[in-house]
């Protein structure tokens, strides 16, 4: 009797931990080729192993946002009209026990080509920012997470010195603060991080007190992120292929430093794409396609927030335009573009530095990884 039941607990037991390793792994894609749309995979953080779940048919889902709850999938549809309105974003419910999407309903973004998808801290408003077009829009979350049509949108103006990458507004980003009261937008074309204040009631976006952080002059400023602490801000340049560090505080930037994210002595065009604070706020990782392929490795100084570069790693494919963590931290996974899969790194906690996991997740053409807690 007493076996069966020692069995039993140690069944329950071995049960809940497996439930607190297994998380779903959401991709994005471009479609063509051997994309179809959006897949989920299982990711166990235990041992960096994976199992395809699901996928849903989508035209160029390239970037995906998750629901506060974790109910809500926002994936916008890179696409054009040539007229600059043929964007357009979809909602999908997320059943966590199946691991299944489901179609909800989608909308237009005001503006070709959207990039990037954002939703606030309340789950009420979603953001979509339109590369193309250089402009971004608000859009209502309905209760049964279906998206309403668009009761804000922006539109960027200006260009930068790079006549062939900045001949107008490109929005690449919108992020919201820890606060929830202000949406930074990186506009790769005009050189700045644009900054609104931000209304939770009614979605409304307002010019904030400090308008924008200017980016050296042909910079192409694309990705942003906190740090944890939330007294550092970090914004990675595509152009130049250098990250900026600010000390932020209640809606403003002030510059402190700028780094290059490239390997000494490689001269290339950078093309970075993304970066990322590790959970424990010592490491940050920024991705360079173009003829690098590497992920940039810097320790964060904890009085500061200042980078040193400390390595590169190979991302063992062509074009990381995007990367991202584990729930667990202990893994990172580069979506390889033009190589159809994404590699797993091992992460040390302690250096920060990566190692090849030798497991390899096979999709056409990741550009979004995005995370969803398993029941």
């Amino acid at each position: 009797m007493k076996k069966n039941i020692l069995l039993t607990c140690l069944l329950a037991f071995s049960m809940i931990a497996a439930s607190q390793t297994d998380n779903y792994l959401i991709v994005g894609t471009y479609t063509g080729g051997k994309s179809e749309g959006i897949y989920v995979y299982k990711f166990n953080s235990t041992d960096g192993s994976y199992q395809a779940i699901s996928h849903v048919k989508t035209s160029n889902p390239s970037f995906i946002a998750i629901s506060p709850d974790q109910k809500f999938v926002y994936a916008v549809l890179e696409n054009a009209d040539n007229k600059g309105k043929g964007g357009e974003i979809s909602a999908f419910a997320f059943d966590k026990t199946s691991g299944k999407l489901t179609y909800i309903n989608q909308q237009p973004t005001g503006g070709d080509h959207p990039c990037y998808v954002e939703t606030d801290k309340t789950g009420k408003w979603v953001i979509a920012g339109n590369y193309t077009s250089g402009s971004l829009s608000v859009l209502p979350v309905n209760k049964d997470g279906s998206l309403g049509k668009a009761t804000d949108h922006i539109q960027h103006e200006g260009s930068g010195m790079n006549k062939q990458r900045q001949e107008k507004p490109h929005v690449h980003c919108t992020l919201f603060s820890a606060d929830n009261k202000f949406l930074f937008v990186p506009d790769l074309g005009i050189d700045k991080v644009m900054i609104y204040a931000f209304d939770a009631k009614s979605g409304k976006l307002t010019p904030a007190s400090q308008p924008f952080a200017k980016s050296v002059d042909g910079a192409g400023p694309r990705h942003f992120t906190f740090h944890p602490n939330n007294k550092y801000a970090y914004l990675i340049e595509e152009l130049s292929g250098t990250v900026v560090t600010y000390q932020y505080k209640t809606g403003r930037l002030k510059t402190i430093q700028r780094i290059s994210t490239m390997p000494a002595g490689d001269t290339s065009f950078a093309g970075s794409a993304d970066i990322h604070v590790s959970p424990d706020g010592k490491f940050l990782y920024a991705s360079n396609r173009a003829n690098s392929n590497t992920i940039a490795i810097f320790s964060i100084n904890s009085k500061n927030g200042k980078l040193t570069a400390i390595g590169h790693q190979s991302t063992l494919g062509n074009t990381p335009r995007n990367f991202n963590f584990d729930p667990s931290g202990n893994f990172l996974l580069a979506g390889n573009q033009n190589s159809d899969e994404i590699v797993i790194f091992r992460r040390d906690t302690m250096t920060g530095l990566l190692t090849d996991s030798g497991k390899r997740i096979s999709v056409g053409k990741p550009v979004c990884l995005r995370w969803i807690e398993a029941n």
